[in-house]
């Protein structure tokens, strides 16, 4: 039999619900694969007390008949959804030892649903960051390894991808059959891409945002990673829903995404954003772009040209709009409420703020926090934050006329595969990582990474679907066409 650990999600349910085995026996299965890849640095916190009562929960409903749609399947929560009586770091220091009293809305949906909790895992903290160097609890390692000119694999570790590397890896190395994520500018898709998974992020307000540590408000989401197409499918109908807490909530119907895949595209138009072909890309994602939108015609698709002029603008409108938000964001953590505290002696109350933020934010959080307090001083409002607010306006109607000729867009998911530890030292070289996601996070679209391919040195490659406002259900059938046609079945 396959390993428990090798199923998918749906193999998961499937085996279950036939009693091919128990889900005490999943979860001892993925609890004995996270203890022999703790080198990974994937988890933060492991559970496995609750991880094992939250099982016997499961299998008591399934001998019941009771079970829910998630009942007994093994998942890792990233740590920047509150968990109740379980630590919550968002990966900074600032917050070690924070466990919180509730639980957040999205990992409280998905564990009502009968979902297990295998333990909170890595991420750059605050959700900075697009390597999972910026963790104040190391870094986390892609479980893929480059191979070189004579076909031998490097030893070179190579980054995970961010913010959500840590749920990224669990689920590539196969120690959480799922994990949530969350998405400001790309953090979902360009991680499933470095590692040979899918992720999708929903149209913003899709899920609840109550109990998920914030970093920029209005562009953070949350949303699925998992092996498959279907597997996400199934995880965010569990995940969406309207929330009364949440302000911007969406109070629309969750359909079963899951019952609506079909891999069939008659009908639709796939658009092809011609900005985002960019000088110098990289021939093989150039390549496999095409190769894409071949697989797309073949399930039926018309392809069209499409133009979104203001694309070249959403890194720099990005990197202004976030980094304000994070800045006002970030001014709770004071070390007077909750998490760290540091007292100078014979300091004041003002010596204590800087002395506690100066310990417990990393460089790159206090890098973001001063280039929001910049943007957003008297003197440079509205020369930046004013006119970066009406240029994502531009971005955004660019969108809405697209959609006018097209029902989807096709892009690379990222400028190339993933590369070592410490090859982008420069902030910029980083903050690039993210110019073929930023924009769907822009307009608060749907969009979705899939694993198309591998690169000459053998990592994986993705390819990224963008839909109209919930649209997921087009996004995700468009997702699992592709993973039909490509057949990806290379794992590290």
């Amino acid at each position: 039999m396959t390993a428990l650990t090798d199923l998918t999600i749906a193999g998961m349910k499937a085996g279950l619900a036939a009693r091919d085995f128990s889900a005490a026996e999943l979860t001892a299965a993925h609890l004995a694969a996270m203890e022999g890849a703790r080198g990974l640095n994937a988890f933060i916190v492991e559970t496995p007390d609750i991880a094992t009562a939250q099982a016997a929960a499961a299998d008591a409903a399934l001998a019941k008949g009771e079970a829910k749609p998630l009942a007994g399947i093994p998942l890792g929560i990233k740590d920047l959804f509150c968990t109740k009586g379980v630590q919550t770091t968002a990966g900074s220091k600032i917050l070690q030892g924070f466990i919180p009293q509730y639980e957040s809305t999205v990992s409280g949906k998905l564990l009502a649903d009968g979902a297990v909790m295998l333990g909170k895992l890595n991420m750059d903290e605050f959700a900075m960051g697009s390597s999972n160097e910026t963790s104040a609890y190391g870094k986390v390692i892609s479980p893929w390894k480059a191979r070189d000119s004579d076909g031998l694999h490097s030893n070179r570790e190579l980054v995970p991808g961010g913010s959500s590397g840590g749920s990224a890896a669990a689920v590539a190395a196969r120690i959480a059959a799922g994990a949530t994520g969350t998405d400001t500018g790309g953090s979902i898709r360009q991680p499933a891409a470095f590692v040979g998974i899918s992720g999708i992020k929903p149209t913003y307000g899709r899920c609840s945002r109550w109990g998920v540590v914030a970093f920029a408000s209005s562009l953070d989401q949350a949303g699925p990673m998992a092996r498959t197409v279907d597997d996400c499918a199934l995880l965010l109908t569990s995940m969406c829903g309207y929330d009364a807490k949440d302000s911007t909530s969406l109070n629309v119907p969750v359909p079963d995404f899951a019952a609506l895949l079909t891999g069939d595209l008659r009908g639709k138009r796939v658009g092809v954003p011609k900005e985002y072909r960019l000088d110098g890309m990289d021939a093989t994602i150039a390549r496999l772009w095409d190769q894409g939108l071949e697989w797309l015609k073949a399930a039926g698709a018309t392809i069209v040209d499409v133009s979104l002029p203001h694309t070249r603008y959403a890194l720099p409108v990005y990197y202004i709009i976030a980094p304000a938000e994070a800045s006002s964001n970030l001014a709770r953590y004071d070390g007077v409420r909750y998490g760290l505290r540091v007292t100078p002696p014979g300091g004041n109350l003002a010596d204590m703020y800087s002395a506690t933020r100066a310990a417990g934010f990393g460089a790159e959080v206090k890098r973001r926090i001063m280039i929001g307090t910049y943007v957003l001083s008297a003197g440079f409002y509205d020369a930046y934050y004013t006119q970066a607010q009406k240029v994502r306006t531009l971005i955004a109607q660019d969108f809405e006329r697209a959609w006018e000729s097209c029902d989807l867009l096709l892009t690379p998911t990222a400028p190339s595969a993933a590369f070592a530890f410490g090859d982008k030292a420069d902030p910029l070289a980083m903050y690039l990582n993210d110019v073929f996601t930023v924009p769907a996070s822009l307009a608060g679209l749907p969009a979705m990474s899939v694993p198309a391919g591998l690169s000459p040195d053998g990592l994986p490659l993705g390819l990224q679907i963008i839909g109209k406002p919930l649209d997921e259900a087009s996004v995700l059938n468009a997702g699992l066409a592709i993973e039909r046609a490509a057949g990806f079945t290379a794992r590290p």
